[in-house]
């Protein structure tokens, strides 16, 4: 199979989960079934520590949509996503974390919203989010002052499970903390972002990767960059005439 020949990418990166992974992988690949057309799985392995990557070893020998990226040192989700996303072949990128929180059956019902030309990138909405009373009290405000700084609508904007055409993310530079602003992102390249209510499970296996105090005060700067980002943002289209 030619990468021209890929309907659909699921990309996601991976720190220390490897008693997710195989499930994650198994229903990744059952949501491109559903899709039926070709399709392909990239994970991003972020140097783990607990045998996440001796286990994707493993099951590339069971899926053959599955292809590794390792990344050479660890460089945090931004990074090891934006890595996945560059190396992703499809015509549709679907992103989402690998701790099985989100549900990849959801993948194939935004891919349609897309398909239907809906919109060119879909975020989901985790509405009745799965997570400590805490967590969704810090996403809550979260999510209103992000929305408030960057002139967003966006409910859920910390969402893993996002997808959209690959000429979204063409000219995107995502920095380090940028995909808690991707859809944002997004709209200041011009393109048609829509929200959808997705499935959010409880974790099962692993543990959360961030805190409170690991993302607050960044949270805040990165806010007020994407600001001044949208402020200095032109955004063109153009086509060559024909004689």
């Amino acid at each position: 199979m030619s990468e021209t020949d890929i309907h659909l990418s699921i990309v996601a990166p991976a720190y220390n989960e490897v008693d997710n992974m195989p499930a994650f992988v198994d229903q990744c690949a059952a949501a491109g079934q559903v899709v039926g057309k070709p399709f392909e799985i990239v994970i991003a392995n972020d140097c783990s520590t607990d045998g996440t990557g001796e286990k994707l070893d493993e099951l590339m020998q069971t899926c053959p949509q599955l292809r590794v990226l390792d990344m050479r040192k660890n460089s945090g989700q931004s990074a090891a996503l934006d890595a996945a996303m560059r190396a992703a072949r499809g015509k549709f990128i679907a992103t989402l974390d690998a701790d099985l929180q989100n549900d990849p059956a959801d993948i194939p019902r935004l891919l349609e919203m897309i398909e239907r030309d809906e919109c060119d990138y879909v975020n989901g909405w985790r509405k009745s989010r799965q997570d400590t009373g805490f967590r969704l009290l810090v996403s809550k405000y979260g999510n209103a002052f992000r929305n408030k700084v960057t002139r967003e609508s966006i409910h859920d904007s910390g969402c893993g499970l996002k997808v959209f055409r690959r000429e979204c993310i063409e000219r995107m530079r995502l920095f380090n903390g940028g995909h808690r602003f991707f859809a944002t992102l997004v709209r200041m390249d011009g393109w048609r972002i829509a929200e959808t209510v997705v499935n959010h499970r409880p974790r099962t296996a692993g543990v959360a990767k961030y805190g409170f105090f690991d993302r607050f005060f960044k949270v805040i700067r990165d806010a007020f960059a994407v600001r001044w980002l949208e402020d200095k943002t032109t955004v063109w289209r153009a086509s060559e005439r024909r004689r």
